[in-house]
């Protein structure tokens, strides 16, 4: 992933394309002041616009310029956004805005946004340096959990034998019934699960975060802020339990991460 940003001095001057005048102000986080928006950064819109920053005080917001009649929503813009802010994360601290956000100009940025937040986002980006947010996702093998609902679940194994060989209609309820114990029995699992990986991950990171099942076969799904150099020590642990579970569970960690599961101002998370 391209960079999106690189340290500087503080003093480094006003970056050479400000914002067009009416035109809107697209904002995709916040970041400190001492970085400067490399050459090559795009966000959202088509063709991509250039990425700049606007400055206050000790902060900086990542802006673009959008025509004000110009439709949001799509999504090759949601994949700009959380790129940009990913590839910012793995530089520097950055406060995550949610898809969408946008201002009348960048005199606005400052005014509604910077100025009245200013300590509080400062505040904050202090508590994310050196850190960023990784995410660690489990999906069950339908095969594989089915076959142990089945081998552990008496009832299940029962309604299973029930239904065997007969007319759809005529085991409707017994069919039911199946679907429910098996879906308890998975919930039942994930949990435990879930709290299996929460014992081996939870001393490595600052904050965890349990996220709400996507799919029905989701066995893990958990969001991790995490120092910049445990991240071997974290890939490590995801990797044992990858192969403890192989041929169960396929465990996959995404990151480093925009921190959307940990600031106020976050943005939604994949």
């Amino acid at each position: 992933m391209a960079e999106s940003v690189d340290t500087v001095p503080s003093s480094a001057e006003e970056e050479r394309t400000p914002l067009d005048r009416g035109l809107s102000a697209y904002v995709y986080g916040i970041v400190p002041e001492d970085v400067q928006v490399s050459d090559e950064a795009r966000g959202v819109g088509t063709p991509p616009a250039p990425v700049r920053l606007v400055r206050h005080g000790k902060l900086g917001a990542l802006v673009s310029e959008v025509a004000i009649d110009r439709p949001l929503g799509t999504p090759d813009d949601l994949v700009a956004h959380q790129q940009l802010l990913d590839a910012t994360a793995a530089e520097v601290p950055v406060l995550p805005l949610r898809f969408g956000a946008v201002l009348t100009n960048r005199e606005a940025v400052v005014d509604e946004l910077l100025a009245p937040h200013h300590d509080e986002f400062v505040a904050a980006l202090d508590e994310l340096e050196g850190r960023a947010e990784f995410v660690v996702k489990g999906r069950y093998d339908e095969r594989a959990v089915l076959m142990e609902v089945l081998n552990e679940n008496v009832e299940a194994a029962q309604l299973r034998d029930e239904i065997r060989g007969k007319p759809e209609a005529a085991t409707r309820e017994a069919r039911i019934r199946l679907g429910e114990v098996i879906n308890q029995a998975i919930s039942a699992k994930r949990e435990a699960d879930t709290q299996a990986v929460l014992d081996r991950l939870t001393p490595l990171s600052v904050f965890t975060v349990v996220r709400d099942p996507s799919h029905e076969r989701d066995a893990v799904h958990l969001a991790l802020l995490i120092e910049n150099d445990r991240q071997g020590e974290l890939e490590e642990a995801v990797e044992e339990y990858s192969r403890l579970w192989a041929g169960r569970i396929e465990l996959d960690l995404r990151g480093p991460l925009a921190p959307y599961d940990f600031v106020v101002s976050g943005g939604e998370g994949g």
